[in-house]
């Protein structure tokens, strides 16, 4: 499996780039993310313009410690070979990705993974972009590993509900919310199988946007939904709802503390030659427990917490009324 590239996305915001006030306040935000739209949240008739203003944001702001990423139209439309062309061309030093909305099949991806191999290869660049693959209709999720794996330049899949919803016939107008009438999570098989696709070939996956920016209460409940079923992030529409995303997806101290205790006492186990399953406290720990606090160990790292217990906090004896 190709090695893939990991960025911090726990938050990532979504701003118009027809809108050169948000732009230029991005940069300040504590998104880990930032994914500047040329797509939905632009006019057909400002689209042109959008692409400047982007370039123009990309090129002034500081945008040290964040992702940067710009949403292209898809590739059905006429906006979609300029955008990727212009953005490239004039601002790729500060690119980290470029992400396509309503991705159907594998094809999709190619097209604008190997317009970025000629452009890079036309100006000598010496950086790989990546991509950011958006699933959003009934033949995307027909298709999904075909796409999960249609290029090495993917990094994540994302889950788009709004367009889902209208593929699907779903008799509700706001995305995000829970389906009343309904007994569950009418998402879960969506949510689940995009997952799977995404981790079979090593992506990172990111849970859509929700509406309804001001209720703040059931936002942090979707993001926990989507925490709990293994995914890295999800979308921010408003500033206010980026402080929610980075602490539902950042792991506490004690699990992050505990994860690296995990990876320490495997090393030294492995490091002595011996294999398979030991003795974690009152646990036993194998190779799936390596892996399973790898994760946890990589998203704390990456939300900048410093691991203060030591080995011996979780492997020594309890003593009585301790």
């Amino acid at each position: 499996m190709t090695e893939r590239v990991t960025r911090p996305r726990r938050s990532s915001l979504s701003v118009p780039g027809s809108s050169p006030k948000m732009l230029s306040k991005a940069p300040g935000l504590p998104a880990d993310e930032v994914f500047m739209d040329l797509e939905d949240s632009v006019a057909p008739g400002a689209k042109e313009e959008a692409r400047g203003n982007i370039v123009q944001a990309l090129k002034e702001g500081d945008w040290t410690g964040k992702t940067v990423v710009v949403r292209v139209n898809g590739v059905s439309t006429k906006w979609c070979y300029r955008d990727v062309i212009e953005v490239v061309e004039n601002a790729w030093q500060f690119l980290d990705c470029l992400m396509i909305p309503k991705v159907e099949y594998a094809s999709d991806v190619q097209f604008v993974s190997t317009l970025l191999d000629q452009i890079e290869e036309t100006l000598g660049i010496d950086k790989r972009i990546g991509l950011e693959v958006q699933v959003e209709t009934a033949t995307g999720i027909t298709n999904i590993d075909a796409i999960a794996s249609a290029s090495a330049r993917t990094e994540d899949l994302i889950f788009g509900p709004a367009d889902m919803s209208a593929s699907l016939g779903l008799p509700s107008l706001t995305a995000g919310l829970p389906m009343p009438g309904y007994p569950g999570d009418h998402w879960h098989y969506i949510l689940e199988r995009i997952l799977v696709a995404a981790r079979n070939q090593g992506l990172q996956v990111i849970d859509g946007p929700f509406l309804v920016i001001k209720d703040l209460d059931t936002f942090r409940e979707m993001a926990m939904r989507a925490r709990a079923l293994g995914y890295d992030g999800k979308w921010a529409l408003h500033p206010g709802q980026i402080d929610v995303l980075n602490e539902v997806f950042t792991p506490t101290q004690e699990e992050f503390d505990k994860a690296e205790a995990i990876l320490e006492a495997y090393a030294h186990a492995s490091g002595v030659e011996l294999t398979g399953a030991l003795m974690f406290g009152a646990e036993m720990i194998d190779e799936a427990s390596r892996k399973m606090a790898e994760q946890f160990a990589m998203r704390g790292r990456a939300a900048g917490l410093i691991r203060q217990k030591k080995l011996e906090d979780f492997t020594a004896p309890k003593t009585e009324g301790a």
